[in-house]
């Protein structure tokens, strides 16, 4: 129940935006900051140390520090789209539904003319990404044992 409340926040502060997808019958949902959108509002920022507390209890600090390389290692040189979510429910994982919808908004992007930007910890999804024509652009390791996270970067189209 936790986790609902912390990816309810991003869904939150990012669907005024108009940058959320889902397939048709919602098999994957892809979320997107649209170029100098922010991926969290400011009420839904001030609210993650207590969604954190309840969630990872003393480990909290260590989840902040986590999203502090992510905030670090995001880049701000060049307004793009960014995705922040991208998920298949369990039981359509493998059947190419997260990889289609994200096809789909690329082509939006690409007809945006815009640089699209993405953080993968899952070293399965990176041939994934590059189909897509996203590059690897730097790695960071998250605390206490966490994985390795790249960063990836799509150039306008």
């Amino acid at each position: 129940m936790v986790f609902r409340r912390w990816w309810r926040l991003f869904v939150e502060s990012m669907w005024p935006q108009g940058f959320t997808w889902t397939t048709d019958r919602v098999e994957s949902v892809s979320v997107w900051a649209v170029p100098n959108g922010m991926e969290l509002t400011r009420g839904a920022e001030s609210s993650i140390p207590a969604i954190l507390d309840d969630a990872v209890g003393s480990r909290a600090p260590t989840v902040l520090e986590a999203l502090l390389q992510f905030e670090a290692a995001h880049p701000h040189d060049e307004p793009h789209y960014y995705l922040s979510i991208v998920a298949t429910h369990d039981d359509h994982r493998g059947h190419g539904f997260g990889e289609s919808l994200l096809e789909q908004n690329l082509e939006v992007v690409d007809a945006r003319h815009f640089p699209a930007y993405l953080e993968s910890s899952n070293p399965r999804n990176l041939a994934r990404y590059e189909r897509l024509g996203f590059r690897p652009r730097e790695e960071f390791t998250l605390p206490d044992g966490g994985p390795t996270v790249t960063t990836m970067w799509r150039p306008a189209r």
